[in-house]
């Protein structure tokens, strides 16, 4: 079953009208642990040397895909979050691969309209649980890499298994990785516990 909630003042979710909503399982000063239900996806890949210049090619060909370039020409609302899968090890010199995710609307969970980039792909997100850190300001490598760490260093501390090959940079406003936002945008840094079983088609 897919949850969306609507909008609150008290949420994070101010630019969107469906928000993925989760259950808090528990939560610490550093740190929370949050329960999400399975969703599924549009996502696309950018390979590039920054963060930031691959998830502003990727995040084109969403907005491009819930605009329209869809078959069946749909227009459907943004939802959020907007997931950046940011790989941990990267080579000097060498560019990375950033996987850009936008959660489906709820009308187009079950069956969403194929998309007409052929660089496009859904992603089921099954259920699971993720380590959550919280921070505000500008998403770009050094700051989500710093937060990343921040929080590893914290689940080392405390001795928690976690993913270490990936983490994923989260933003809920229409341009989650823009260098310049222009307001003082909460951000996250989500780690799973474990690889997620994920299918692509």
């Amino acid at each position: 079953k897919i949850y969306f909630f609507s909008l609150t003042n008290n949420s994070f979710c101010t630019e969107s009208k469906e928000c993925l909503e989760y259950e808090l399982v528990c939560k610490t000063d550093e740190y929370e642990v949050r329960h999400y239900s399975p969703t599924r996806w549009v996502s696309t890949d950018a390979e590039a040397y920054f963060m930031g210049v691959g998830a502003a090619m990727a995040f084109r060909r969403l907005f491009q895909y819930i605009t329209g370039a869809n078959e069946g020409g749909f227009q459907m609302e943004m939802t959020a979050p907007v997931l950046v899968k940011i790989p941990e090890e990267t080579k000097m010199w060498e560019p990375a691969v950033y996987t850009l995710n936008f959660p489906l609307p709820a009308a187009y969970q079950d069956k969403p309209p194929a998309p007409t980039n052929d660089k496009l792909y859904f992603t089921e997100m099954p259920e699971m649980d993720v380590y959550v850190r919280s921070y505000g300001g500008w998403m770009l490598s050094v700051t989500s890499r710093l937060h990343a760490h921040l929080l590893t260093k914290e689940l080392e501390r405390v001795r928690a298994s976690y993913n270490r090959s990936y983490h994923y940079g989260v933003g809920y406003d229409r341009w989650p990785i823009s260098i310049y936002p222009t307001s003082f945008t909460p951000r996250l840094i989500f780690i799973l516990p474990s690889h997620p079983f994920v299918l692509k088609h």
